[in-house]
């Protein structure tokens, strides 16, 4: 009877549409294709006017002079939201952002305890002085500033971004492991406060890096509670994914519960093979903490890999006062040797990747600065320790001291059960948590993680056609409308009259990716055209060249006085 009820809805829906459509000029008619509109109801054939960047119409439309796109047989969606992007930096030196729109995503979402604002001076000096391949010129202070150089610059995407929790302990209070002073925190209430009204989506942290891991649960909470006083959200890269992971988790949901505040957890995993089992109490606290009205989610991506650098396996005490500092402190012989102890010794009071990868076989090196290095790209910490006759521990830290940075690195973490266990909740979404690069340039300086080139696309054919862990019309709108809720999106997120016109054109029976670990330098296919605020940048599976994106705000956004 439901069924029946929603399908009489979407003939309801198309037919009057289609009486408005005739009467209607259009920029675009996508014509024919299934449409999936975001919300997870059933499919149905339909065409889709666009007009000044807006969808205008949806049903049986007269296209007039419109350009038609024939999408007969094809899947036409939202675009994507990439709910956790490090395009940050990418997309200064190419704006195309094409390893993600490739795969139909509209909208890059960064800021994962980091920011690229607000700056100081200092901050400034020390962001233009660390670059590695990529180069660029700070050119802006705070993170309005930041997303409107993009815009400014052109990008083919819409851009999005949290201010980071780091980056304004770090502006205000610097590298120093203590609690903020009162007047410290006051400092960065207001800085919060201001990146909201820059458009900032809520604030987030990444508790596992220095130092981020310096903060204290009341100091998370105070921030948190800003964002929520403009609409946004709390988002965090939890302070444990591996042995303290339910109770990092426990720290999330009282951290949203004080604040009142809706929070999320960034790339949802249960991270080393001892605590594989703790995913099915993961679940169990967070649908509790829903029952009760917390409004808690979570994203992920389809791997069972993540990636970061050499510091997630080195103590964070080490790396107290940055990355000069901890440099320095590699060098002495007695600090060295205590690292190498804590890196091979299971104790409790931090996050050991080091460990949680089982092995250095299982640490695999994707990027260097230094271009004597460059060679190891590819080959595990085990091998690079093998082909110098030292230990993995020790190699490591001679890596870091080398290179002067943390060394990109992928750990092999998770299971494929938990990962297929997670794709089926309701309340995840999905991010690449990879920057959106291209097979060519600066970009071919280094590798990366296969998740950069195949995250979404591997969701769709993988595990919703080869698999089925997931049917088509709820991996769409996990990709669009749960996120865009999250997040408050002004018509973002749906195939609606009125929305912005962030449109996909897929083909569900062959889109794949192709990306690996070996080789993760390679673009999904399947995906046909895209538009992102009605401007087609994808055609017939190439770029248009068009870079017609947008800053998009949240919530707590007010349009500076003219």
């Amino acid at each position: 009877m439901r069924k029946t009820i929603l399908f009489a809805h979407v003939a309801v829906l198309v037919a009057g549409a289609a009486a408005v459509g005739r009467s209607q000029t259009y920029d675009v008619v996508i014509a024919g294709g299934r449409v999936y509109d975001g919300a997870g109801g059933p499919s149905y054939v339909a065409d889709i006017g666009v007009k000044d960047g807006h969808i205008a119409a949806i049903g049986q439309l007269q296209p007039g002079n419109a350009q038609v796109i024939q999408a007969q047989g094809l899947a036409v969606a939202p675009g994507f939201i990439n709910m956790l992007s490090w395009a940050t930096d990418c997309l200064l030196v190419d704006g195309r952002s094409q390893s993600d729109l490739r795969q139909g995503v509209t909208l890059e979402v960064m800021g994962e305890g980091w920011s690229m604002g607000p700056l100081n001076a200092a901050m400034k000096q020390e962001m233009a002085q660390s670059q590695g391949d990529i180069r660029f010129p700070v050119e802006w202070t705070t993170l309005g500033e930041y997303l409107d150089c993009l815009a400014r610059k052109g990008v083919s995407t819409n851009v999005a971004s949290f201010v980071g929790a780091t980056t304004v302990r770090v502006h205000t209070v610097g590298y120093d492991d203590r609690p903020a002073t009162a007047r410290e925190l006051g400092q960065m209430r207001r800085l919060v406060s201001a990146a909201m009204q820059e458009g900032a989506l809520g604030v987030s942290s990444a508790l596992i890096y220095a130092p981020g891991s310096y903060a204290r649960a009341d100091e998370l909470t105070s921030l948190a509670q800003v964002a929520g006083q403009y609409g946004g959200l709390y988002v965090s890269h939890i302070r444990s994914e591996g042995d303290r992971f339910l109770e990092a988790l426990d720290e999330l949901i009282a951290t949203a519960r004080k604040a009142n505040v809706a929070a999320e957890l960034y790339h949802m995993k249960a991270a080393g093979k001892s605590n594989w089992d703790k995913c099915d109490a993961m679940i169990r606290k967070i649908e509790k903490a829903r029952a009760e009205g917390l409004r808690i989610t979570a994203d992920m991506y389809t791997y069972t890999a993540g990636a970061t650098g050499l510091d997630a396996a080195m103590p964070p005490w080490v790396q107290e006062g940055g990355q000069r500092a901890w440099v320095t402190r590699l060098r002495d012989p007695v600090i060295r040797q205590r690292v190498v102890t804590e890196m091979t010794t299971p104790a409790g009071g931090w996050e050991n990747f080091y460990l949680l990868a089982g092995g250095p076989e299982n640490i695999l090196l994707v990027g260097f600065k230094n271009e004597k290095l460059k060679a190891l790209i590819g080959k595990t910490l085990a091998q690079v320790a093998a082909m110098r006759g030292k230990s993995p521990a020790e190699t490591a830290i001679d890596l870091v001291i080398e290179d002067d940075s943390r060394v990109n690195t992928v750990y092999f973490l998770m299971s494929e059960e938990n990962v297929q266990k997670q794709i089926k909740l309701p309340w995840v979404s999905f991010c690449s948590d990879a920057g959106s690069l291209a097979p060519e340039g600066v970009f071919l300086k280094s590798s990366t993680h296969p998740r950069a080139y195949g995250n979404f696309a591997r969701l769709l054919g993988k595990y919703v056609r080869e698999e089925k862990v997931i049917p088509l019309e709820e991996a769409i709108r996990r990709l669009t409308s749960l996120p865009a809720q999250n997040l408050k999106l002004d018509r973002r997120g749906k195939l609606e009259k009125g929305y912005y016109a962030d449109i996909v054109v897929f083909d569900p029976a062959t889109v794949s990716d192709h990306a690996t670990y070996e080789n993760p330098r390679q673009y999904a296919t399947g995906v046909i055209h895209v538009f992102v605020n009605g401007t087609q940048v994808l055609k017939d599976g190439e770029h248009t060249g068009a870079k017609p994106g947008q800053v998009v705000r949240g919530p707590g956004w007010k349009e500076p006085a003219r």
